[in-house]
């Protein structure tokens, strides 16, 4: 019987141990993603994202939402202007984006997307770029560091999502 006790002993130090270790290599991404998904309203979104583009535009909405400039000057492809551009978007768009926001993600998304942001609270409307950088990872094109050019309506856009037909590559725009 002494021998059984030894070998529950055993197994259970071995539970324990997997789990502190298990415990010690948590995703720290994975948890923050999880966090700022059950703080924030979902994004509604309108055409065909890749997972990558997807998730950098979700991300760049959350850091507005929290007006986290530096947040969202870390998801940067290119650091010459994002700090600027970044406080601009958050002075511009940061109390939109905790309503409402669609976005509308146009042409195919295997290396990069333009994307119309759509924000319900206060009817404005924000072109951004995602698309992948120098070290293979999804960002964002920040280069308006001109309050004016940061926050101009983009002319080619629908007033609202959908109504033009975001498309992609092999598929029919929509006439």
């Amino acid at each position: 019987m002494a021998r059984k006790t030894r070998l529950t002993g055993f197994a259970l130090s071995a539970v324990v141990a997997g789990t502190l270790l298990t415990g010690c290599t948590s995703d720290d991404e994975s948890l923050t993603y999880q966090t700022d998904y059950s703080n924030h309203r979902p994004l509604r979104v309108v055409g065909y994202p890749s997972t990558g583009s997807l998730e950098t535009v979700q991300t760049a909405v959350w850091r507005l939402a929290d007006r986290d400039a530096d947040g969202l000057a870390a998801l940067a492809v290119d650091d010459t202007h994002a700090d600027a551009t970044a406080r601009n978007w958050v002075k511009a768009f940061g109390a939109a984006a905790k309503g409402d926001v669609t976005a509308e993600f146009y042409d195919e998304g295997s290396v990069r997307q333009v994307v119309v942001l759509y924000f319900a609270k206060s009817n404005q409307i924000k072109e951004i770029e995602a698309r992948v950088g120098e070290d293979d990872s999804w960002g964002l094109t920040l280069a308006e560091p001109d309050p004016a050019e940061a926050t101009a309506k983009p002319t080619w856009a629908p007033p609202r999502p959908g109504r033009s037909g975001s498309r992609t590559s092999g598929a029919p725009s929509g006439s």
